[in-house]
């Protein structure tokens, strides 16, 4: 079927309202992230929500009872809040309706704004080709950052359920900007007109293989984020501790959950998209015996496929080893995303494989 341009203009304008609207989220994230209260904890006498949910959509639960204020012995534990009951660990009263907490909610709805605007470039890009929107870098890449802010909303949507919680949401302004940036590129260097789809892509397995490895690229997006966070919160802690001087971007940490808690949902994040990747590195074997008699051959995306499921892995392995939770754990996380980015850009753009569907010229 010939392609419809005028969904596929629709589809390209689409992208620049997303983009601009997540630019506007992130900006007012960061505002209640700079102006907000250092405290965003509960009652100093209110007990610690449990952290037994082992999905993504527990993420936010990991959060809590996480205090702002350094923890004593470097921010590996939860800190005892000083104020009164009633107050934060600062003794100042818990933040209401302030104007950060109104800046806060608008940058929330922003978000979901972004992501509506988001859907209907994937579905007009879709109806366009009269196929499904991940089949090119292009669309890969902004199918993956659907998928991460979905992602963070649902961490946010479940963070908030809960009673006594440490906010979460003024760390969207670290979510967005990775989202954004990935979105540019992907809207201009990366950016290809609809096309149909190369032979070799066209088949039910498209729908398999790839949207299982979009839906994991995704969440360890969300992954990356929270690692670097916890090293940042963590950094912050130890030099507080020792009495040192604070150096960016340390000094970002003083208005970070405990370090606690971002190493948790760090956990949890990958604990969920860890079997999202391995069924797509297998979904992907089984269409490369279908598509080219054998099952696994080296090629550099298989090879840097598997790469990454192994640091992913060793991840999971040193996070239920006692000596390597903590920091070496999270320079693990963040290992494994740095694989995936050259998983997506390293072998499309600059090595050829038998998996060069780029669409670049």
């Amino acid at each position: 079927m010939p392609v419809d341009a005028t969904l596929a203009t629709l589809s390209d304008r689409l992208l620049v309202a997303a983009i601009l609207v997540y630019s506007a989220a992130m900006l007012v994230y960061a505002a209640e992230y700079s102006f907000g209260r250092r405290s965003r904890v509960g009652p100093a006498a209110a007990p610690a929500a449990p952290a037994g949910a082992a999905a993504l959509v527990g993420a936010g639960a990991a959060l809590a009872a996480a205090p702002v204020s350094p923890a004593v012995g470097g921010g590996t534990g939860p800190a005892v809040t000083t104020g009164p009951a009633g107050t934060g660990s600062t003794g100042r009263p818990v933040e209401g309706r302030s104007g950060t907490a109104v800046a806060g909610a608008a940058a929330a709805v922003l978000t979901v704004v972004g992501l509506l605007l988001h859907a209907g470039v994937l579905v007009t890009r879709a109806a366009a080709a009269h196929r499904v929107p991940w089949g090119n870098m292009y669309e890969f890449a902004i199918s993956v950052c659907f998928i991460a802010v979905l992602a963070w909303l649902v961490v946010m949507a479940r963070q908030a359920r809960g009673e006594r919680r440490a906010s979460i949401r003024h760390l969207g302004a670290f979510v967005m900007l990775p989202v954004v940036l990935l979105l540019g590129l992907a809207g201009t260097v990366l950016y290809t007109p609809v096309v149909p789809l190369v032979p070799a892509l066209n088949s039910y397995w498209l729908w398999i293989h790839v949207s299982a490895a979009v839906i994991a690229s995704g969440v360890f997006l969300v992954s990356f984020v929270t690692a670097t966070l916890y090293l940042i919160r963590e950094k912050y802690d130890r030099v507080t501790a020792a009495g040192g001087t604070l150096r960016f971007p340390a000094t970002l940490g003083a208005r970070f959950p405990a370090a606690d808690g971002l190493e948790r949902t760090t956990f949890r994040v990958i604990a969920f998209a860890f079997p999202v990747w391995t069924f797509a590195t297998i979904a992907g074997a089984i269409w490369a015996e279908a598509a080219w008699s054998r099952y696994w051959g080296w090629d550099p995306k298989e090879t840097w496929a598997f790469i990454a499921w192994v640091i992913y892995a060793a991840y999971l392995h040193a996070r239920a080893t006692a000596g390597w939770r903590g920091r070496r754990a999270a320079w693990i996380a963040v290992l494994g995303w740095a694989a995936m980015m050259i998983n997506l850009f390293g072998v499309n753009l600059v090595i050829t494989g038998l998996h060069s569907y780029a669409g670049l010229q």
